[in-house]
């Protein structure tokens, strides 16, 4: 979501091996290339990249959300309405919420809520600390509020960026979290974006937590590292989907955080992962 503080530089022989189809350090990733695509059915939206549109005109916006194909949305927020209001709009529209960015308190009400609205997946998308005893702290609280969300149903992880990819007096804060987090009670969101900004390869991570991805924000970024319309920037989706293939990525969710015009954004996002073959 938000771009974080940008603390440091990306490795820019990392980015172009990242880029490029012919960075993989994995020797099958031309197997039968070209012949897979996500399924519709697991593509989604995070309405984040439709703040505007949707503080503007929520019942317009969720009716061209339809109208351009999609079935599945990531909430962020319910923009004033109560869960059942929101609720009945996305049903009106024929729209499902198969996850939420969420925090990690009142966990009651949160549940309560995401049974309203009918989501079984959540993520914490936030958390910027300053020392690596603060990311173990924040890494327990989060297995924590993991295992409470993991007995009422629902299935809680982490949502990076590029800064826990940073080290921090030598340590990486992501490693933080996954050595003090339960694959039981955490799994993880990744933001294909914010990991190539970070110099990190997403398929050498993905492979790194094993089992443990189950979602994917597809967010691209151009030449110039900004935020691009998916098929537009530089990002090799194709490579980081084959690559990744038929090991539990539950959900592919279209993202931008900074879109001049959210429903064209939209629009190119669902046309490009519903025509992309791998």
């Amino acid at each position: 979501m938000l771009r974080g503080t940008a603390g440091a530089a990306v490795a820019a022989g990392v980015v172009g091996t990242v880029l490029s189809a012919g960075g993989s350090a994995y020797g099958a990733e031309d197997d039968c290339p070209g012949g897979r695509r996500v399924p519709p059915e697991r593509i989604a939206i995070q309405l984040y990249t439709l703040r505007s549109a949707l503080q503007a005109d929520l019942p317009g916006t969720l009716e061209a959300l339809a109208d351009i194909g999609y079935r599945n949305v990531e909430l962020a927020g319910t923009y004033g309405r109560s869960a059942a209001e929101f609720r009945a709009m996305l049903d009106r529209y024929h729209l499902r919420a198969v996850s939420a960015h969420i925090g990690l308190e009142d966990i009651d009400q949160l549940v309560a809520d995401a049974r309203t609205l009918g989501y079984r997946w959540a993520d914490c998308a936030w958390a910027n600390l300053g020392s690596i005893e603060a990311w173990t702290d924040f890494a327990r609280r989060l297995d924590k509020a993991g295992e409470a969300f993991r007995k009422a149903g629902i299935s809680y992880g982490y949502h990076n960026h590029a800064h826990e990819f940073w080290p921090i007096d030598g340590v990486r804060p992501f490693d933080v979290i996954a050595r003090n987090t339960s694959r039981r009670n955490i799994h993880f969101q990744y933001d294909l974006y914010w990991l190539v900004e970070a110099g990190v390869d997403p398929v050498e991570q993905f492979y790194a937590q094993f089992g443990r991805v189950r979602q994917f924000h597809v967010k691209d970024r151009a030449a110039d590292g900004s935020f691009a319309d998916l098929g537009t920037g530089t990002i090799d989706f194709a490579r980081v989907f084959r690559m990744t293939r038929n090991t539990g990525v539950k959900h592919f969710i279209v993202e931008h955080d900074q879109p001049t015009d959210p429903l064209h954004t939209a629009k190119v996002g669902y046309e490009y992962l519903r025509d992309l073959r791998f």
